[in-house]
């Protein structure tokens, strides 16, 4: 489903744990991270296409999540003529995307990265809120820009509000010691899960 300019509506993820770090996920066989995103079936609003790719790609359900914001408006990236299938190029342009910010109420262990029969992605860890700026695919790079920037406003934290300019373009290590890292919460007794 393309809209008249030839952009498909898409919803995109960002999911926040308790430290207002962000869910990472490395995309199947490949070597590229980026947030949970997916389209819009028809007859779908934003919010149920957003549940519905939360549970296929990373596992969680709506009583793992509570939702903190979204963006005001649709968010577009033109995706560059060599990703795109032959037979859809001069429709298909890109995406357009509403953005929701998640708190993971949940626990680590919930994840589910084997939910379907077609998994999206097979690694996943816990981001400092900006990083993906620096390491995602360059022509997303400008669509996460604004959603994070748009939806930082809703951060509790000191540290985590608006991206300073001298900020851009430079990658942070927050996790340099394994031992500051989140540490996932274990399920039913079980050892910490090694998906991070």
């Amino acid at each position: 489903m393309l809209d008249r300019e030839g952009f498909r509506p898409n919803v995109g993820i960002i999911l926040l744990n308790a430290n207002n770090e962000v869910w990472w996920g490395k995309r199947v066989r490949e070597h590229s991270w980026q947030f949970p995103q997916g389209g819009i079936k028809h007859g779908e609003t934003p919010e149920q296409a957003m549940f519905r790719e939360l549970e296929e790609e990373i596992g969680l359900r709506a009583e793992h999540v509570k939702i903190i914001g979204r963006t005001r408006d649709w968010l577009r990236y033109e995706v560059p003529d060599h990703f795109i299938k032959r037979e859809v190029r001069g429709h298909y342009r890109g995406q357009k995307q509403i953005w929701f910010l998640l708190r993971m109420v949940g626990r680590d262990c919930d994840v589910n990265l084997r939910g379907t029969s077609h998994p999206e992605f097979d690694a996943w860890r816990w981001h400092d809120y900006w990083v993906p700026l620096d390491v995602v695919i360059e022509f997303k790079r400008e669509v996460y820009q604004q959603a994070l920037q748009e939806l930082s406003r809703f951060l509790s934290r000191p540290g985590h509000g608006p991206r300073r300019a001298e900020q851009a373009g430079r990658i942070a290590h927050p996790h340099k010691n394994p031992g500051q890292a989140a540490q996932a919460q274990p399920c039913n007794g079980a050892s910490t899960p090694e998906t991070k």
